[in-house]
C-alpha cells in the first residue's frame, strides 16, 4: 500500500513513540514531535487516514491512535531496508567463528547467547540445513556396549553423535580415512544423495568396514531430516521487569511451543525480516545464517510488539554479516 512521505513520517512517530513509552499518539503530539508545517486539523486527517487503512487504532473514542500489527509491519519493513550492523559484541562472534574446533551446537548456543544479551530479549535458534555444512574430516572412535563416538568437522565446527553400533578401531580407522578421502570439500548433502554410488563402484574395497559406513550414512540421514532448537533465555528478566504480565505469558507460551516456533522460523527469508501477529501480539525479527548461498541456521529474536526493532536488526545484521564472511 502506498503511503505518502508526511503519512510515513507521521506513522514511524507513532511507533517509535508507542515503543518508547506506550503514549498513544495524538495530533498535537505530531505536531511536536515531527515539527511538520501542517495545522493540527490536517494533522487529525491523516491520523484518520492512517486509521482507515489499517495502520492505526484508537483504543478510546476520545483517547490518541496506537500503531496496529499492519503498522508495525509497516514500520519495520521500512526499517529494515536500511539497517546498518554496529560493532557490539562484534568481537566475541569473530571468537567463536574462528573456533571451529568447538561443536556446531555449541556454536549455535553461543550465537543465541550473544544475541540475547545484546538485545534483552530471548533468542532460538534452528539448526535446519545441516545438508549445506561442508566436510573437512571423518573420526569415528569405538566405544564400549556397542557404541561408536562419530565426530564429523565441517566448516562451521565439528558434529558428535554417538550411534549404536560395534566394530573394531581398524575398521573405524579405514572408514574413516574413506570417507575424508572422498567427500571432504564436499557439502553433507552432496555424500547422502552420492554415496550408494561410491560403495557401488569401490565394493571391494570397502567390504571390511562397510556395515560402519552404512551405520553412519543411517545416522546422518536422521540428523538431516531434525529441526534442531536452541532457545536462550538470558533476556527475559528484564523483558519480565519491562513488560506487562499478559505480554509476558504469550512470550513464554511461544517459546515452549516448539511446533510454534518451527513454523515461525522455517519461513525465514534470505534476509533480517519480522513476524508480527496481531493476536498474539507477539513479534519475532528473523535473519538466517547462510553457507554457500543456502540456509544453514535461523535466528530468532521474540518479543512483543513494541520492541526496539532498530537495536535488534543491528544487533542480528552484525552477527550474520560476520557469520556469512567467515565462510
Amino acid at each position: 500500500m502506498e503511503l505518502s512521505e508526511r503519512k510515513i513520517k507521521i506513522l514511524n512517530i507513532a511507533v517509535e513513540e508507542f515503543i518508547k513509552d506506550a503514549s498513544p499518539i495524538t495530533s498535537n503530539s505530531v505536531k511536536d514531535k515531527t515539527k511538520l508545517d501542517v495545522s493540527t486539523a490536517t494533522l487529525r486527517n491523516e491520523l484518520n487516514a492512517l486509521e482507515a487503512m489499517g495502520f492505526l487504532k484508537q483504543l478510546h473514542t476520545s483517547g490518541g491512535r496506537v500503531p496496529t500489527a499492519q503498522g508495525y509491519r509497516f514500520y519495520v519493513e521500512n526499517l529494515l531496508k536500511d539497517v546498518k550492523a554496529t560493532n557490539k559484541e562484534l568481537e566475541d562472534v569473530r571468537k567463536i567463528i574462528e573456533n571451529r574446533t568447538q561443536s556446531l551446537s555449541e556454536m549455535i548456543s553461543q550465537i543465541g547467547k550473544i544475541i540475547s544479551k545484546a538485545t534483552n530479549y530471548p533468542t532460538v535458534v534452528m539448526l535446519n540445513g545441516i545438508e549445506n555444512l561442508i566436510l573437512t574430516e571423518f573420526k569415528i572412535i569405538p566405544l564400549l556396549d556397542e557404541k561408536c563416538m562419530v565426530l564429523i568437522g565441517t566448516n562451521y565446527g565439528y558434529i558428535s553423535n554417538t550411534m549404536d553400533f560395534s566394530a573394531t578401531n581398524e575398521n573405524c580407522q579405514d572408514a574413516s580415512n574413506y570417507l575424508t578421502k572422498y567427500f571432504k570439500g564436499e557439502t553433507m548433502g552432496y555424500m547422502l544423495e552420492n554415496i550408494d554410488e561410491y560403495m557401488k563402484g569401490m565394493s571391494g574395497e570397502i567390504k571390511a568396514f562397510q556395515e560402519v559406513v552404512n551405520n553412519i550414512v543411517k545416522g546422518l540421514s536422521k540428523l538431516n531430516k531434525q529441526k534442531l532448537l536452541n532457545v536462550q533465555t538470558d533476556g527475559m528478566a528484564k523483558l519480565v521487569e519491562q513488560e506487562n504480565e499478559g505480554e509476558t505469558k504469550k512470550i513464554v507460551k511461544m517459546l515452549t511451543d516448539e511446533e510454534e516456533l518451527i513454523e515461525v522460523l522455517d519461513k525465514t527469508d534470505d534476509k533480517i525480516s519480522a513476524d508480527i501477529a496481531e493476536e498474539e501480539g507477539v513479534s519475532v525479527i528473523k535473519a538466517p545464517i547462510l553457507v554457500g548461498g543456502n540456509k544453514l541456521a535461523s535466528i530468532g529474536v521474540i518479543g512483543p510488539q513494541k520492541m526496539d526493532y532498530s537495536g535488534i536488526a543491528s544487533a542480528l545484521k552484525v552477527v550474520i554479516d560476520e557469520l556469512n564472511s567467515r565462510q
